[in-house]
């Protein structure tokens, strides 16, 4: 059998693999931010794992939601109403961040730069309120290595999992507005705006580990 009978065409296969064809329509932008987003989920996945497994095993009673962010600030407690505005903040700039990669794809690029200036604003309003929460922790006497509340470990736990996903937020925010501009300068005008949704994909992620999260830290 000839190599252009293998390869279904009049080219042969050398062709093809010279030519780079690529197997499956998806740019490669988007596919390595889904490889990235999925090493991600596993990083997460064991952290989450480990604070379950942490908290089952403890012999310390493990602190109440209801004590240990119930902080005072001014002589008035600030409840879980804070987390839950946060939440909402971080929930309500995926849907800013939606509209940025509609407005995009229809090459809108005004509306496009302020929806991802927008998300940008929220997540970093969510970051300044992650950050006071730690400050009233802290003040609290909660750390790494001790707990005045609790389990020693709940310290350590808390200020990885909750920080290692600031740092997503953060590095969130600037990558945004990176793109955000380029995209008011015209720098994609040619190439396209899959950029804007591959951006949109990562902050999507940063949004849905967050209500797991919520879900396991001030909920359970």
């Amino acid at each position: 059998m000839s190599e252009a009978a293998i390869s279904g065409s009049g080219s042969t296969l050398a062709d093809d693999w010279s030519a780079d064809k690529q197997a499956y329509h998806v740019p490669w932008g988007k596919a390595m931010m889904w490889i990235f987003l999925v090493s991600d989920t596993f990083i997460f996945t064991c952290f989450l794992t480990s604070y379950l497994h942490v908290r089952l095993s403890t012999t310390e009673p493990w602190p109440v939601q209801s004590e240990i962010f119930a902080l005072s600030f001014g002589g008035d407690p600030i409840p879980l109403i804070l987390i839950a505005i946060m939440t909402f903040i971080l929930i309500t700039s995926s849907g800013t961040m939606a509209l940025a990669v509609n407005f995009g794809y229809q090459r809108n690029k005004i509306k496009t730069f302020w929806f991802m200036v927008a998300t940008a604003a929220l997540g970093a309003s969510f970051v300044g309120m992650q950050a006071f929460e730690w400050s009233k922790l802290i003040e609290e006497g909660v750390r790494p290595w001790t707990n005045p509340f609790g389990a020693t470990q709940f310290g350590s736990v808390f200020f990885m999992i909750t920080g290692f996903h600031g740092l997503h937020v953060t590095a969130g925010v600037i990558y945004l507005l990176t793109v955000a501009f380029k995209v008011k300068n015209g720098h994609y005008d040619k190439k396209g705006y899959e950029i804007v949704e591959i951006a949109g994909l990562y902050w999507h992620f940063v949004d849905l580990v967050w209500v797991f999260i919520f879900a396991f830290f001030y909920l359970l």
